[in-house]
């Protein structure tokens, strides 16, 4: 049973950090454009091969 107490314990350690890092992610800007890179490839100029 300390086994499963230690587990959970993990778990929700381990689940309030990618909590943590989400927030920062959003409120460092990371999340405001995610269409632009997408659409770059489509919009660059095309290399000819001689």
């Amino acid at each position: 049973m300390e086994i499963m107490y230690l587990m959970i314990f993990l778990s929700l350690l381990m689940a309030i950090g990618f909590l943590v890092a989400f927030i920062w992610f959003v409120r460092s800007g990371q999340q405001d454009d995610l269409i632009t890179p997408g659409m770059r490839i489509l919009n660059e100029d095309k290399k000819t091969i001689n």
